[in-house]
């Protein structure tokens, strides 16, 4: 299945010059949906005790991950929204910055971590979910997404396998 059919580009969102990939006609279609999460899947080779799923479109594909990879769902939420002690990290986006905050009991010293979020642009976002993760002393086995947009080199922020079902 041509998964790339199912991401349309929105221009000038969510400022002007950026590209949104949105995903929701993916999410929209079921077998395009099975396909992918089971496309992010079989990118795993590893043991995974944790999934991150990153907010907010990370949360999509994240729970099926830990559901087939027989782990544990970790949200990853910006500022105020986890309801208990949390730690953060600041990051830079292509069109501002932002903080994200993670449980400070979420992630066990020495827990195989696998990171994944819908679109790897900046790396900006994916790094500072790394920052979190070994923070708390989980080792990150992979960092996944849908797809990297390749000419944002992001990829070249994180110093652990990355993965994808798509570039662009």
């Amino acid at each position: 299945m041509n998964l790339e059919q199912y991401i349309r580009n929105i221009n000038n969102f969510p400022k002007e010059g950026i590209v949104f990939k949105d995903i929701t006609p993916l999410l929209g279609n079921p077998k395009a949906f099975e396909a992918c999460a089971n496309k992010l899947a079989s990118l795993v080779n590893t043991q995974v005790d944790k999934v991150i799923g990153v907010e907010a479109r990370g949360f999509f594909f994240a729970g099926s991950l830990s559901q087939k990879l027989n782990a544990g769902f970790v949200p990853v939420r910006k500022k105020g929204k986890l309801p208990y002690e949390v730690i953060e990290a600041s990051y830079e986006l292509e069109y501002g910055t932002d903080v994200l905050q993670i449980h400070k009991d979420a992630i066990q010293k020495g827990d195989k971590v696998l990171i994944h979020d819908d679109i790897l642009a900046t790396g900006g976002t994916a790094k500072a979910v790394c920052e979190l993760v070994e923070r708390l002393g989980g080792e990150i086995v992979q960092c996944n997404f849908i797809a990297i947009i390749d000419f944002l080199n992001g990829k070249e922020k994180l110093n652990y396998p990355t993965k994808s079902v798509l570039h662009f």
